[in-house]
């Protein structure tokens, strides 16, 4: 009789009650991660994504009052989608030993403080890469980037961003301990004051 091999209990298949037999549990943990994946970077992208529209509806209503068309809002969609999952990725990038051991407002602090320098440099980048061709190079345009207008939008953009990382840096601490569910029913949920006022009221 030829004896038993040692089988990974991860590669043995599951029985799925709906009808189509069996089912391999990576196939399922694959689509369950992807699954968990889509959600995380679908609600991060709707946080950013009103930081963001907030951001650009100012610009609009500035730019109208000089009869000015403004032509923008699609950045909204694509930075949203591009600044979660970017956010999501450093989330699990640690900070280091010591900063575990710091209470939960120095972690917050770091990470918005580094990701708000990320994406300064990626703006600067970006007007430099813009104005590559009016100013004769990379390198010029970067030069004389702080000496023109479109530095202050710049600064504009990395504060309205930088206010959006630090809640989101402030909720994920919150949801650490609480839980995505816990999270969720604070929001849902009246106020405790509230409620004790209802309940010793009805006594």
């Amino acid at each position: 009789m030829m004896p038993l091999e040692d089988t990974d209990e991860t590669d043995l298949p599951v029985f799925d009650p709906v009808p189509g037999g069996y089912k391999d549990l990576n196939t399922m943990s694959f689509k369950q991660k992807l699954k968990d994946e889509i959600k995380a970077i679908g609600i991060a992208a709707l946080y950013f994504g009103c930081w963001i529209a907030a951001l650009l509806l100012l610009k609009s209503l500035v730019l109208a009052e000089y009869k000015i068309a403004f032509h923008g809002w699609s950045v909204a969609v694509v930075g949203a989608l591009v600044l979660s999952k970017v956010v999501l990725v450093l989330e699990h990038v640690s900070l280091g030993a010591w900063v575990r051991a710091q209470p939960a407002w120095v972690d917050v602090v770091l990470r918005t403080a580094l990701y708000s320098l990320g994406v300064a440099v990626v703006l600067v980048f970006e007007k430099g890469y813009e104005g590559r061709h009016e100013y004769g190079g990379f390198g010029p345009t970067l030069q004389r980037l702080f000496q023109l207008e479109d530095v202050h939008h710049v600064w504009a953009n990395t504060l309205c961003i930088s206010g959006a990382l630090l809640g989101y840096n402030a909720l994920a601490v919150v949801q650490r301990h609480l839980g995505e569910e816990g999270l969720i029913r604070i929001f849902l949920s009246p106020l405790p004051g509230e409620t004790k006022a209802r309940q010793s009221g009805t006594k």
